[in-house]
């Protein structure tokens, strides 16, 4: 199986899920590579964000100080990069500003352009505005909503990025639904599948029997401890 076909495969697991499959795969990662502060989704009915990480840092409450030049050329290179392939991608973006969420990077005319170029969609601590005139299937995790641009620009791009706890490198694999964001360690893309119908398997031991009539502590002890041992 291709790494495309068996990133396509992930966007029927929500988030949690995938999380759950990675604290099996590579326990070391239990306490860091996912979101720890929630978001506003901006339509929790969208299949999960699937793609690659194309990442930058934005400000909007002064002016980026650059020439007009200068700031064509941020500009343009900073969509090159978000259409660089592989695709899907993941835009992650960086809101560095005081107060974060100060001006909307994203709206009606980006939400668009970046679909346009590849992207699935955008988790951002920063802000969101033009909600009813997204990009049709366009997803985005956003800090929050703000009505004005202010002098929103890109700072950098293509670099190391943190967006609400989640450490994001340009390429990495992002998984993202209305609960968050996590990094998939490319090693872990192909077993994910197979880990995760092992967990449901697991977890249906316990979900199944909590679900009929006559549950009870009884059952669930001896469910936990089959051997029947003292606690």
């Amino acid at each position: 199986m291709s790494e495309l076909t068996a990133l396509a495969a992930l966007r029927g697991f929500d988030t949690p899920t995938i999380c759950n499959a990675i604290e099996v795969i590579v326990p070391e990662r239990r306490l860091e590579g996912f979101t720890t502060k929630p978001f506003i989704c901006h339509d929790p009915s969208l299949p999960p964000m699937v793609g690659y990480a194309r990442t930058a840092k934005i400000m909007a409450s002064k002016p980026s100080g650059r020439t007009k030049a200068d700031d064509l050329e941020t500009r343009i290179g900073y969509f090159k990069h978000i259409a660089e392939r592989p695709a899907p991608t993941v835009t992650v973006i960086e809101d560095i500003d005081d107060p974060i969420g100060f001006g909307a990077h994203w709206g009606e005319v980006n939400s668009n352009l970046h679909k346009g170029l590849g992207s699935v969609g955008v988790v951002t601590n920063g802000s969101i505005r033009d909600v009813d005139m997204w990009a049709e299937g366009f997803g985005a995790l956003a800090g929050s909503l703000s009505p004005s641009h202010g002098w929103v620009h890109v700072v950098e791009y293509a670099v190391l990025i943190e967006v609400h706890g989640m450490v994001v490198r340009p390429g990495d694999i992002i998984h993202a639904d209305c609960h968050g964001a996590v990094v998939i360690p490319q090693a872990a893309v192909s077993v994910i599948k197979d880990t995760v119908e092992r967990l449901e398997k697991a977890e249906s031991r316990l979900i199944g029997p909590a679900q009929r009539p006559g549950f009870d502590i009884d059952e669930l002890v001896t469910i936990l401890d089959p051997e029947g041992r003292d606690h």
